[in-house]
This record gives structure tokens, C-alpha cells and sequence, in this order.
């Protein structure tokens, strides 16, 4: 079993060092100016430059336009675009026309009636991210990146015919479970890694990415 780590919410060197050194296989770099972890398009630029060539670079948009995408994709020159608002089947279709970039889109998860959104989205996204649905009692809550866990027998056993990663709440203690209950082949993790919001951990980064991948060595 080969599991592949995205680390997201890059924001400094130093995380995207120790991300890359620990194996990991994809980086995110957030583009949400509510966000703690959101890029100015320099930063975004400087950053990508170091990303070795093997690693995947991720742009987490929300319901961005073209207007606020065609600079992005510029400075950044991701090779997956990561949706993570309420983008309708055909937006996809229109940014895949317009950039050719691989899509993933983000499918928050709080019940099984969620899953529905699978069925939508097959056919339009490469990839899907389900995530931690935020309750509605949670006031300012980002669409990801709030470090909350869903129950993970809702996709236990879940084979969807899109390829799919795993988020929402995972860290060194206990994406080793999430990968065994779920059978992820790829998990995503952004405040599971951090000090603070926004602020990766090297060391964090560097155990997550030994406890999930050690899952695909054992």
C-alpha cells in the first residue's frame, strides 16, 4: 500500500524544507485572504521556486474568479488547482478549459446525506479532498484547515471511481487509525502540523509524514 502526504498551508521556507525533506509529495499554498495561511502572489512566486520538481504544487482557491486566478496560476504555477468552495460542477469545466490544470474538489463531510456530493462531482473533478464539515454553531469557520475530524466509518469502504484524499483533523497520533479505518491512499494535513495558525512546526511536519507513511511501509 503506497500513501502519499500533502502538506498544506506552506507559508515559509522552513516548512517547505522539512515538508519536502520528510517525503512528502504534495504542497499547498493558500490563496484565501481569510485564512491565516493566505499567500501574497511575491511570496507565493519565491516559494514555488523551491519546490523540487517531484513534489506536486497545490493552490487552494475559494470561489475564486478569473480574474483573481489568472495571476495565481502566473506566480504560482501549480499543477493542481484545489477548490474548496461551493463551485458548481460547470465552474470546473471552465477552469480545466481555461488552464488545463488538474482539479481537486473539496467535499466537506458531516453526515452520510454528504456523500451525495460525490455523485456530482466524479465527472468533473480529478480528484476529491473530503474533509471536516464545520457545524453551523461554529461562527467564522474557515471551509478547511480547522482541525476538525468527521467520523471516518461514513467513508469506510467508500470506493468512489475518482481518486480521493483524506483531511480534516489528522495529526502524528492519528492519521495511522484514519488510514486503516478508510483504506486513504493519500492524506492532507494543514493544522495538525502547526505551533500556531499559520505557523508550521518542522518537527510536526516531519512526524505526520513518518506515522503516515510508515502505515505504507508496515
Amino acid at each position: 500500500m503506497t500513501v502519499r502526504v500533502k502538506i498544506c498551508g506552506i507559508t515559509d521556507e522552513a516548512a517547505l524544507k522539512a515538508a519536502v525533506s520528510a517525503g512528502a509529495s504534495y504542497l499547498g499554498f493558500v490563496f484565501f485572504e481569510k485564512s491565516p495561511r493566505h499567500l501574497t502572489l511575491e511570496k507565493a512566486a519565491m516559494l514555488a521556486a523551491q519546490v523540487p520538481s517531484e513534489v506536486v504544487k497545490v493552490a487552494l482557491t475559494v470561489n475564486a474568479d478569473d480574474a483573481t486566478l489568472d495571476p495565481l496560476v502566473e506566480a504560482l504555477k501549480p499543477d493542481i488547482l484545489q477548490l474548496h468552495g461551493a463551485e458548481p460542477p460547470e465552474r470546473l469545466t471552465e477552469m480545466r478549459e481555461r488552464y488545463g490544470l488538474t482539479l481537486m474538489k473539496a467535499i466537506p463531510i458531516g453526515g452520510p446525506e454528504d456523500l451525495d456530493a460525490v455523485a456530482v462531482y466524479q465527472n468533473a473533478a480529478d480528484l476529491l479532498l473530503f474533509d471536516a464539515k464545520p457545524p453551523k454553531s461554529m461562527a467564522g469557520a474557515l471551509p478547511g484547515g480547522n482541525g476538525l475530524v468527521f467520523d471516518w466509518s461514513l467513508i469506510a469502504g467508500h470506493r468512489p471511481d475518482t481518486p480521493w484524499m483524506l483531511s480534516g483533523g489528522l495529526d502524528a497520533d492519528n492519521v495511522g487509525e484514519a488510514i486503516r479505518m478508510t483504506g486513504a491512499q493519500a492524506v492532507d494535513v494543514s493544522s495538525g502540523v502547526e505551533s500556531a495558525p499559520g505557523k508550521k512546526d518542522p518537527e510536526r511536519i516531519k512526524a505526520f509524514c513518518k506515522a503516515a507513511l510508515g502505515v505504507a511501509a508496515g
